[in-house]
């Protein structure tokens, strides 16, 4: 009987699928969220939290910041598809009727007070530099289509050649159609690409399944997550916008 360790197979490279190209020419297109790389979203996280510590609060469950936390990094750890709509299920001990209650001001709230766009500091100097030099632009983002209008009131729609979110073509992430639909619009492959985003769930793991070349941005929430397994793990992880240059500048040479 051959050993345990023996018997253990090599894992594939992790890179495509069958079905996909992963062995189309050089990378021409990035691909951009827009939660987290381009809007920074501070001011979104302070007012999101004091909207929900507000309706929980409201179901009679009050809790301190350090407990909000903690149930905000379970949710992370767990690759909770919503952060903040498992936080309100945890913290509400999954009261279906509470829970949809929360939800509801959560939503109400939100809609009535919306955070501004906050465009991270450098990314409208990427983007000009990168579309100047013909790199194709696209997003791939969980966003209503109110979010572009907000990126053209901040100067940045000229710069993609693919405007579109969730909202306006009905594909959310991790759903890889999302990112089909992106990559079609730019006609490039999806090998061609290069996804930036800051969630190893709903960009990396999709965009390497495809076979995309992907860099993450730890910033907000999810800047601690961790890949599941080396199929999951960015070809870059990066910290700032230089990092972010520097690292599609490197994926984009091949």
């Amino acid at each position: 009987m051959a050993s345990a360790r023996s018997s253990v197979a090599k894992p594939p490279e992790p890179r495509g699928r069958v079905g996909f190209d992963v062995t189309a020419g050089p990378r021409r297109a990035v691909l951009f969220d827009v939660g987290g790389p381009l809007d920074q979203e501070t001011a979104f996280e302070q007012r999101i939290d004091g909207v929900i510590l507000a309706a929980l609060a409201a179901e009679g469950c009050r809790l301190d910041p350090g407990a909000y936390d903690r149930l905000c990094g379970a949710a992370v750890a767990s690759f909770a598809p919503n952060l903040y709509e498992a936080v309100v299920w945890s913290a509400l001990g999954g009261d279906r009727d509470a829970c949809g209650r929360a939800m509801v001001a959560v939503a109400g709230r939100m809609a009535a007070d919306p955070p501004a766009f906050e465009l991270r500091p450098g990314m409208a100097d990427l983007l000009a530099g990168l579309h100047g030099r013909g790199v194709r632009l696209g997003l791939v983002a969980n966003q209503p289509a109110s979010a572009l209008e907000r990126l053209a009131a901040g100067g940045l729609a000229p710069y993609f050649d693919h405007f579109a979110v969730s909202g306006t073509n009905g594909f959310r992430k991790p759903d890889v159609r999302a990112f089909l639909a992106a990559a079609t619009a730019l006609a490039v492959a999806p090998a061609e690409c290069v996804m930036v985003g800051d969630r190893i769930d709903n960009d990396i793991a999709p965009a390497r399944l495809l076979g995309m070349a992907a860099v993450r941005l730890r910033t907000g929430r999810h800047a601690g997550q961790r890949p599941r397994s080396l199929r999951e793990v960015p070809d870059a992880d990066v910290a700032d916008v230089p990092g972010l240059a520097l690292a599609i500048d490197r994926l984009l040479a091949g």
